[in-house]
């Protein structure tokens, strides 16, 4: 069984769940309600942690390509320093930077299409899978597929590239 520790982050889970419940079996009798939705929050916890792993993998990948004093710095986009930053970063810093992007890069327009598209969604875009899933129009579960299989091929590919985590 799951905990989850922060008072917000429960709150908008319980939430997520009550409103699925409502969605998909607000049709039931009111004495299946309390087992489904214990079911439903157990599943929104996972979903939740999941999220949170693939998104850590991700952050640690890409907080090491980003100067430390810039919080808003996309990692996606080309890393040229503005004139007058405080950061020291060495050309050979800057270089590898900029190499290992265009690896990254690279590595995601290889995948195909519906990966990439639902990788960039749910990890980029910050969608969650019911959203993903209603842009792509697919279902919940062909939007984790697509993920799982994205994130798998790319940290191979990173990997076999000599990048690690």
């Amino acid at each position: 069984m799951y905990a989850v520790h922060d008072q917000d982050v429960a709150l908008d889970i319980v939430q997520d769940a009550m409103i699925k419940l409502a969605e998909k079996y607000g049709d039931k009798p009111t004495g299946e309600l309390p087992m489904l939705f214990q079911r439903i929050l157990q599943n929104t916890i996972r979903d939740f942690y999941r999220r949170q792993k693939v998104r850590s993998t991700w952050t640690v990948l890409f907080s090491s390509l980003t100067p430390q004093d810039d919080d808003d710095a996309d990692p996606l986009e080309t890393l040229h320093q503005q004139e007058g930053s405080k950061t020291h970063d060495t050309p050979l810093r800057q270089a590898e930077q900029a190499q290992m992007l265009g690896i990254i890069e690279k590595e995601i327009e290889k995948l195909p299409a519906r990966q990439r598209e639902a990788f960039l969604m749910r990890y980029w875009e910050e969608m969650d899978i019911a959203e993903t899933a209603e842009a792509m129009g697919c279902s919940e579960g062909s939007v984790k597929t697509h993920c799982s299989r994205a994130t798998h091929t790319l940290a191979t590919a990173l990997k076999a590239k000599g990048v690690t985590l």
